[in-house]
């Protein structure tokens, strides 16, 4: 009793070894193994955690241009308009993409407003006692 060679396990055919050889332009899958959905711009949950850079930007300049008069050249006046500005343009991006610091923002910018009012008042003030001293001084020479 003999059986037929075709019937005689044996050892599996070969399989290929090394990945299959690819052309440019005619890969189905992606060649990284980067994660689904790490860089997708699309995932709001990712965007909505995050804090707009903006409105840090806007709240830090409105708190230290109090303290930016000592710094010659670029004065409180400069550090209170750029935290106006990007305070306004923070809560123009919040709006457009949903993410987080809209408070932050308005904190900013109500800050550089205040601080920028209170330099126009000392100003006007100065102006005002400059006059009022001038005139004192003039008035007591002529008599």
């Amino acid at each position: 009793m003999s059986t037929p060679s075709s019937e005689l396990p044996g050892p599996p055919p070969a399989q290929p070894s090394g990945t299959p050889t690819q052309i440019a332009g005619q890969q189905t899958a992606p060649s990284s193994s980067v994660p689904a959905g790490l860089f997708d711009p699309t995932q709001t949950p990712a965007t909505r955690s995050r804090t707009n850079t903006l409105a840090i930007v806007s709240l830090v300049a409105g708190i230290g241009s109090f303290f930016a008069h000592v710094v010659p050249g670029l004065g409180g006046f400069t550090v209170a308009l750029v935290a106006v500005i990007t305070g306004y343009l923070a809560r123009k991006q919040i709006r457009q993409t949903g993410e987080q610091g809209m408070g932050l923002a308005t904190a900013g910018m109500i800050i550089g407003i205040v601080h920028l009012a209170l330099i126009v008042i000392v100003v006007i003030g100065a102006i005002f006692a400059i006059f009022v001293f001038g005139l004192a001084l003039f008035s007591r020479s002529s008599g």
